[in-house]
């Protein structure tokens, strides 16, 4: 009975704790948001850069318009989950014809433009993330609409607004929009960069110096044999960043050699993660030689290990030429609570004050002590910590280079091949032969590196064994009245196959059906290892490309 009674209190607590933290979470906010305005922000930015562009700005904007403002952040995930929180909130107040009015704009492709009054949306703006997720907000989600008249319609409705910079501001700021083959911002506004961001190589050089192997300085380098093991990569299908310098490779070195690279660093991985923060500090530790890092979080580790009496150990380096270099935006979201003031946000971080937090020393440290003076007659740059991200303000390399705390200049180093547009494929693919089976992958990978220092392995068995390895399955392709199609997994027939993948359930079965044969590859590689011999493919259509027999003309089901 005492059992029982305790086991009662403690749940009563866990679910009183439970319920409180919502409420002790919002009497923090109240006590900092009776100092002034309150902007909320919705970010996948990292403490440091939420920190010290809150007191930045804080202070900007008490120079300039006499009070002082509290920075909200809010942090529900990354930026992938950011994505779906907020359209799930647009949807929800989309059902409703009380949170909106339509407004005509005399336009026949256009007629009507969307209204909410401030406040209708939690959230100011999304600070931080790729071009690609801020491109999917200005995309926006379909709806059915009731207009003034009572009629239905069915719009769709960009969940950000257009920034309202002058023609003046933008040519200021970027002059030319572009950065290799990517915009600095959205050409209608919807939104707007404010750093750069790229996904580099970090190393460790005294595991590389033991292995025998150089510092790496491009992608392929990821393959290198002796690296088995030793190569921490982040799950595509988690990050988004991760899926865009895959691309990005696959984009660099063409289909065939791309794939190739991807899946030999596949085998040489030592895991793969959901937390992209994971490399870069694994590889600081020793607990990898090499990894794929964000360039600040690359850039970070190396500085961390460098202050603490080690300043060769870590290297971070963007591949010159083939590094994909992105816009890290700002949107304003439609309906916000308060929209001049996320104006003023925006136009601050877009400022050269602003911009010196990215990239200069921090004022604390000895070396900041010199920075530049902003108009605030106090040098400019972080506070504490050096966010090591670089700025997307050309004038900012012009006048304040030499105040860098990194000396590179991203215009001059990012790839001018466009992405290939084939991060689906990358997360199907990928999450197939790399990740979901790992351990066999590792295993093949393996005994193709033992093989080829093998003089007396026959040759012909591993180049058999390598086929295997970089194999694709084909995958029956359905059309009305018609049996199924095998088709290969070719740069050709890429949006074909990828279409199958648009049905969840169809997806679903073919996700399930890709992993086990590349399995089955793997175990044929290991098997071919130990025999010497090769190993006849099976009578499988996804494995052969036959058409499936007579009575089974409809695609595999589980």
């Amino acid at each position: 009975m005492q059992g029982s009674r305790l086991t009662i209190v403690l749940a009563f607590i866990a679910f009183a704790v439970l319920l409180g933290v919502p409420f002790l979470t919002r009497l923090g906010t109240e006590t900092h948001a009776s100092d002034g305005r309150r902007l909320i922000v919705v970010t996948p930015h990292v403490q440091q850069i939420q920190d010290e562009f809150a007191a930045a700005f804080n202070r900007w904007h008490e120079r300039n318009f006499g009070e002082p403002v509290f920075v909200d952040y809010r942090i529900p995930g990354g930026t992938s989950e950011i994505r779906r929180q907020l359209t799930a909130e647009y949807r929800a107040r989309l059902a409703d014809p009380a949170a909106y009015t339509l407004e005509p704009t005399g336009d026949p492709e256009r007629p009507w433009e969307v209204a909410m009054a401030p406040g209708t949306i939690g959230t100011d703006l999304m600070f931080g993330g790729g071009s690609y997720d801020h491109g999917t907000l200005a995309q926006g989600v379909t709806a059915t609409l009731r207009t003034p008249q009572g009629d239905e319609v069915e719009l769709t409705v960009p969940l950000s607004v257009p920034a309202g910079l002058s023609d003046r501001e933008l040519q200021d700021i970027f002059g030319d929009n572009h950065i290799g083959t990517q915009t600095l911002y959205d050409p209608d506004q919807y939104w707007i960069g404010t750093a750069l961001s790229s996904f580099g190589i970090i190393s460790n050089n005294d595991i590389l110096q033991r292995l025998g192997v150089p510092t790496p300085d491009a992608f392929e380098d990821l393959t290198d044999p002796r690296l088995f093991g030793w190569v921490a990569l982040a799950d595509p299908r988690q990050s988004g960043s991760i899926t865009t310098t895959f691309d990005s490779i696959l984009g660099n070195y063409g289909w065939d050699e791309g794939w190739r690279i991807l899946r030999e660093a596949c085998g040489n991985a030592r895991y793969f993660t959901a937390q992209s923060t994971k490399p870069p500090a694994d590889v600081a530790s020793g607990d990898a030689a090499v990894g794929l890092a964000i360039d600040f979080y690359g850039r970070g580790q190396a500085q961390t290990v460098a202050e603490a009496g080690d300043p060769d150990r870590v290297a971070y380096i963007d591949p010159p030429g083939e590094v994909y270099i992105d816009a890290d935006p700002i949107s304003i979201l439609r309906g916000g609570p308060d929209p001049e003031l996320a104006r003023r946000f925006l136009r601050f971080v877009l400022s050269e004050e602003g911009q010196a937090l990215w990239q200069f020393n921090a004022t604390s440290r000895a070396a900041g002590a010199d920075n530049p003076l902003g108009p605030g007659g106090e040098p400019m740059g972080p506070e504490r910590s050096e966010l090591r991200r670089m700025p997307i303000r050309r004038s900012m390399y012009a006048n304040y280079f030499e105040y860098f705390k990194d000396p590179v200049v991203p215009f001059d180093i990012a790839t001018d091949v466009a992405n290939p547009g084939w991060r689906t494929g990358v997360q199907m693919m990928m999450g197939a032969f790399g990740i979901d089976t790992a351990p066999k992958c590792r295993r093949a990978w393996g005994a193709i590196i033992d093989a080829s220092v093998d003089p007396d392995f026959p040759p012909e068995v591993l180049a058999a064994m390598r086929d295997r390895f970089h194999a694709f399955p084909f995958t029956p392709v359905e059309r009305e009245g018609a049996p199924a199609e095998w088709v290969p997994f070719t740069e050709a027939t890429y949006r074909t196959v990828r279409n199958q993948w648009r049905d969840p359930v169809r997806e679903s079965r073919l996700r399930i059906r890709y992993t086990a044969y590349f399995a089955d590859r793997y175990d044929e590689i290991i098997t071919m290892a130990s025999r010497r011999a090769i190993v006849p493919l099976p009578d499988d259509p996804m494995a052969t490309g036959d058409h499936a027999p007579a009575h089974t003309t409809q695609a595999p089901t589980e």
